[in-house]
């Protein structure tokens, strides 16, 4: 899977584990990668800890996120000699600048999926607004809209299971 999402390996893994081979559905994935969000690292390296946890423990823990990584980071290796050697050229430029274009549309196409399997879309809609407000066009610190985020979640969660 390191391979085949070179550069945006997490719309990859979503599909993989909740699509072709259903390991996970689409609100546990929504769930388990905003833990991951959460924690320190990238976020699909978090996740495939978390996953390989899940279905090998300790082991695969392990040998997940070695697996998901070893193949990229051989190549990010070369292409790295390649481009210390030719990345000032104008066709290098170009098509670096197509990669970056590609990559945004993987994620967006992963965040409308991923917006698609809420079950309560209305309900979380303000804090989606506050959180891209804070970080976006207020400039807030992320780990501090992240404590917010939590306390304010966690408080509306409560709330609800309240009733």
């Amino acid at each position: 899977m390191g391979l085949s999402g070179f550069g945006g390996v997490l719309p990859f893994a979503r599909r993989m584990l909740v699509e072709e081979r259903r390991w996970m559905t689409a609100e546990d994935f929504n769930t388990q990668l905003g833990l991951c969000q959460f924690l320190p690292g990238p976020n699909v390296v978090n996740l495939a800890v978390l996953v390989g946890k899940r279905y090998r423990g300790l082991p695969g823990a392990i040998v997940a996120p070695a697996g998901l990584m070893a193949g990229p980071f051989l190549i990010v290796l070369v292409l790295a000699l390649l481009y210390d050697r030719w990345g000032s050229l104008p066709l290098a430029q170009d098509m670096l600048r197509g990669i970056a274009a590609a990559g945004c549309g993987l994620l967006f196409a992963m965040a409308w999926r991923m917006g698609s399997a809420l079950k309560d879309k209305l309900f979380f809609l303000p804090f989606t607004v506050l959180t891209v407000a804070a970080i976006a066009w207020l400039r807030w610190p992320m780990p501090w809209v992240m404590v917010a985020g939590l306390v304010l979640s966690g408080g509306v969660a409560y709330w609800r299971l309240g009733r």
